[in-house]
Order: structure tokens, then sequence, then C-alpha cells
């Protein structure tokens, strides 16, 4: 038997298992957007697991992904960081960055959602 969840449901499933700081609430949102497209394009169905869900994907800020994965910044040398620049040339080095490695899954306003390796 199966049900179809929706996107307050999806989300409801985070808080009931404890999870619900695992993702942002935008986060999450991509997760499902990526999840329900795959079932779309798939003709397969997902079985919702929360805590399979957490180990697969996360979300960062292109600063913590960059330091998690160690991504060679050599491009900003000498650029402060406090330059309005310097955010979005980060952001495009990690984005490529996870698109090359095949992970990217999408973005929020501040984040990449992707899937861990």
């Amino acid at each position: 038997m199966k049900k179809t969840i929706s996107l307050p449901s999806f989300v409801s499933a985070f808080t009931e298992m404890g999870r619900y700081d695992q993702f942002s609430l935008e986060g999450l949102k991509v997760i499902y957007k990526y999840i329900t497209g795959y079932e779309s394009e798939s003709g397969q169905e997902i079985e919702l697991d929360v805590v399979g869900l957490c180990c697969d994907f996360a979300e960062g800020t292109a600063k913590d992904i960059a330091r998690d994965y160690s991504i060679d910044l050599s491009a900003l040398e000498g650029a402060s960081e406090d330059e309005a620049n310097f955010l979005d040339a980060l952001t495009a080095i990690v984005r490529e960055y996870l698109d090359n490695e095949g992970v990217l899954i999408g973005e929020t306003d501040t984040t990449f959602v992707y899937r861990q390796f």
C-alpha cells in the first residue's frame, strides 16, 4: 500500500523523527523536489526514509563545503572575504566542484543541497 506524501507531510516527517535541524526548510524543499522529479522521470516510487535521506544528503554553505572537502580556492588568493565579489566567486567554485562530482541536487538562497560523498 503506497501513500503520496505532500511537502508539508515530508517536512513533518523530519520533525517527527527528531531530524528537524538536519536541513533548512528550503533545503527540505529542494530534496522533496528532487525526489518527486526522480519519481516522475523514472516511474519508480521512493519510500520515505528520513534517516536514509539524512545519510544520503547534506546541506551547507559554500564556505563550509569548501572547508569540509578541501576545495582548491587558489583562484581567490589575495581577495578579501569582505569584498562583494568574494562570495560570488566562492559560490561559483563550490557549485562547479559539486556539479563536477555529480552530487549537486540544488540550491537555496544561501546553501547547497548535495548528495554526500
